[in-house]
């Protein structure tokens, strides 16, 4: 899915489509071009700015695993994380949107934590070729 195909839809579309209206898009793509590149060695990256931030976008809102969206997108696992950690820094250091992604601190807030430990133990069992006696 690719941006030059998506900004033709209309505005309820693409709300249903992406989860945000266009004009929030826009918003996020400024604050994403306003960043300076921290370096012009290298390949140049194989998704513009604009599919890299669909991309993120369609991550938060469809919940699918990182393997989808790179098959989706035509890149690697690998690379799919990294843009969509980049991406979330970006706009959560702008402040302008509203992404959680450290819990609240402060007076009033009591958090009650409740710690499952889920991991795997290997059993011990007797090896087939020693006989039984």
């Amino acid at each position: 899915m690719k941006y030059s195909n998506v900004k033709s839809l209309s505005n309820n579309q693409f709300k249903r489509l992406v989860g945000i209206q266009p004009s929030t898009f826009q918003e996020m793509l400024t604050v994403l071009t306003a960043v300076p590149k921290k370096s012009t060695r290298g390949r140049p990256p194989a998704l513009s700015i604009e599919d890299q931030l669909l991309m993120t976008l369609s991550y938060w809102r469809e919940y699918r695993t990182l393997f989808h969206v790179a098959m989706t997108y035509g890149i690697h696992e690998s690379s799919v994380c990294r843009i969509i950690q980049n991406i979330e820094n970006v706009l959560i250091k702008s402040e302008l949107f509203h992404l959680p992604k450290k819990l609240p601190r402060g007076e009033g807030i009591d958090w009650e934590v409740v710690v499952v430990d889920a991991t795997e133990m290997t059993i011990e069992r007797p090896k087939k070729t020693k006989k039984v006696l």
